[in-house]
């Protein structure tokens, strides 16, 4: 055989040594080193190794979804660099592009919404400045086919860095709901002017219902932390839902437990203290220092579904050893099974083909 000029020049640049007649074992290593970067090729864009998450996996926010939940973003309404969020999305399908409609809800449980189309394997960020700027509340992204409809689609993933000029800052997962039915026009058929998403294991995966943070740090100790609870659920078109009242139990070290009520609008955010909540005696003094204690909040008003976030800030943190800042979302204990949002259905500008 005769191997083509071509051939001849990649031998000669991978080697760095001038071939004016080729030997055949140097056309077969150009050939074999054809093959397998046709066959690393091939890998890359094969299905990714291991076993797929269920779509009847709950809530969470190590995994992809057709629903992400962002629990807080915020912005300094005077332009501040102290406080801000960056918000990030990504659709982790190789094939498919997304569009995702965006739903601002304030913690007054006003909405705005725009769109962000994604091609395959495309991430994007943004600044809660440049899009909502001045304003804190927490983010749902859906999924949509080019109707603006609710659409199958497990693939996106988000996290988001958020900052508040009170030093509290935290790298937070967006908590996925996976889509389960298949896309069918009894959901929506394209020409509705709003839509109704099910968070029932049918539709979508479930919400939480219940609550928990895992160690709360004393303020004595000069932890300053803050609790974001999110109602899930309600009108996107017309207004979101509300918490309601909450009810909580604050458990110290020792087992000793102490109740409290909690009342909010979309969005219940505030730094826990001797006023927040109300406890009998007083929070530092329940929870002294040296101590930690952990609590668990739900609706005290029926089944209705919560995700929340909680941030620590200490200012010594740089110069103790026992002295961290940082946040994470609540943990879920259980499930709530009646909860749902109504969506306005128009076309995003996006190229889904």
């Amino acid at each position: 055989m005769k191997p083509s000029r071509k051939l001849t020049q990649l031998a000669s640049s991978l080697f760095g040594v001038a071939f004016t007649k080729p030997s055949r074992k140097l056309t077969q290593l150009a050939s074999s080193l054809f093959a397998v970067a046709l066959m690393m090729s091939a890998a890359v864009l094969a299905a990714d190794p291991g076993l797929a998450y269920p779509e009847t996996a709950e809530v969470s926010d190590q995994k992809a979804g057709s629903i992400l939940f962002y629990n807080i973003y915020t912005s300094s309404a005077s332009g501040s660099n102290t406080q801000n969020a960056r918000l990030n999305i990504t659709n982790t399908s190789s094939t498919s592009a997304a569009a995702v409609h965006l739903f601002f809800i304030t913690s007054g449980c006003s909405v705005a919404d725009s769109f962000i189309c994604l091609t395959p394997n495309q991430t994007a960020s943004f600044l809660a400045s440049d899009i909502d700027p001045g304003i804190t509340g927490y983010l749902v992204a859906v999924a949509t086919d080019a109707t603006g409809c609710p659409r199958k689609f497990n693939f996106l993933i988000g996290d988001e860095y958020v900052k508040f000029s009170s030093g509290h800052t935290a790298n937070l997962g967006a908590e996925a709901f996976a889509k389960i039915t298949a896309d069918s026009t009894a959901e929506c058929d394209g020409g509705s002017s709003e839509v109704l998403i099910n968070f029932d294991n049918i539709q979508y995966n479930r919400a939480p219902r219940v609550l928990a943070v895992s160690s709360l740090g004393s303020n004595l100790d000069g932890n300053s932390t803050m609790i974001i609870v999110n109602r899930v659920g309600g009108s996107l078109v017309s207004g979101a839902a509300t918490t309601g009242s909450l009810f909580g139990l604050l458990y110290d070290d020792a087992e000793a437990g102490v109740s409290f009520n909690l009342n909010g609008n979309c969005q219940v955010q505030g730094l826990l203290s001797n006023s927040f909540p109300r406890v009998t005696g007083t929070f530092t003094g329940f929870i002294g220092q040296g101590r930690t204690g952990w609590m668990k909040i739900y609706s005290s008003q029926g089944d209705r579904g919560l995700l929340g976030s909680v941030l620590t800030y200490n200012q010594n943190a740089g110069s103790q050893p026992s002295a961290f800042t940082g946040g994470r979302n609540m943990h879920k204990l259980t499930l709530s099974a009646s909860n749902s949002y109504t969506i306005p259905v128009f076309p995003p500008n996006c190229d889904l083909n």
